[in-house]
């Protein structure tokens, strides 16, 4: 997806809160901080990538920095806040154990996003609210029928946090007899799930952990490894998770693929994208 005119302030203020989270150094952030505002007075047209310019911008902070994992604590709030609704989720799964429900609850998990979301911003009431709303779009009928005529599907998954609410849906999708392989970051981006995320939240219990070879903003095709695309082409079935890699995907060829978005639309350029208002809650077919 290409970049517009409001994501200049917001790629600057998710560089001022991940250089808050890598250093102290006051000067070292000037001078970060001028370097990005030079690539990006290079890069941000209206043809740019944005993931790609997000990608290379939390590059260019962890590697002036050294700090590997900016959001390290921030994974793990997101852990624990959403393992805090577990029961009350489950209640909810426990009157209406319908593939819908499965599904919203798994999108109500996309909200945790520190990369939409600021750290200061009430993150636990967003959730109260979103378990009371229905989906937005939900291609519903569509995304059974691929889970009753695939054996196999390639499921990507965003957030730490929101994985939590991911083991759900895929415990569901078990029930459809589709072995499950389950895409995560190789390295630290934001607060997006890696192996030890993954493992330590149990996914392995549902499918393969697979990494896709780089540590981007969503999904970017030029950075995934020759592992991860032969996995990835290999699947005609696929589930995707978040904004990030709608970003990504929606601008690729997926001509004889059938790929489902799950995401909450935290963003106004996503939201004029596909046609939908600020924190609609979304599952459509590509």
């Amino acid at each position: 997806m290409k970049i517009s005119y409001e994501c200049g302030p917001c790629f600057l203020r998710q560089a001022k809160e991940a250089l808050d989270l890598s250093t102290d150094d006051e000067n070292l952030k000037m001078e970060i901080m001028g370097d990005i505002f030079k690539y990006l007075s290079n890069n941000f047209t209206k043809d740019t990538n944005s993931n790609g310019t997000g990608s290379k911008m939390h590059k260019m902070i962890i590697e002036r920095t050294g700090c590997r994992d900016p959001y390290y604590k921030e994974k793990i709030e997101g852990n624990e806040i959403a393992l805090k609704y577990i029961p009350e989720v489950k209640k909810i799964l426990e009157k209406d154990d319908s593939l819908e429900n499965y599904v919203k609850i798994s999108i109500i998990g996309n909200i945790l996003d520190f990369g939409a979301f600021t750290l200061d911003d009430d993150i636990e009431s967003v959730i109260r609210d979103s378990l009371k709303k229905e989906l937005t779009i939900k291609d519903i009928e569509e995304f059974e029928d691929s889970l009753k005529t695939n054996d196999r599907v390639l499921y990507l998954v965003d957030n730490t946090g929101e994985i939590v609410f991911d083991k759900l849906l895929l415990e569901k999708i078990r029930e459809y007899d589709v072995d499950i392989t389950i895409a995560v970051k190789s390295q630290p981006i934001l607060n997006d799930a890696c192996m030890k995320e993954a493992l330590d939240a149990g996914l392995d219990e549902y499918g393969e952990i697979v990494e896709i070879g780089c540590g981007t903003v969503g999904y970017v095709d030029s950075e995934i490894s020759d592992e991860f695309r032969e996995i990835f082409d290999g699947h005609n079935f696929i589930i995707s998770k978040g904004m990030g890699n709608y970003e990504g995907l929606s601008e690729i060829d997926l001509s004889g693929k059938e790929v489902y978005f799950l995401l909450c639309s935290k963003c106004n350029t996503i939201s004029r994208h596909i046609g939908v208002n600020l924190h609609d809650m979304l599952l459509f077919k590509k």
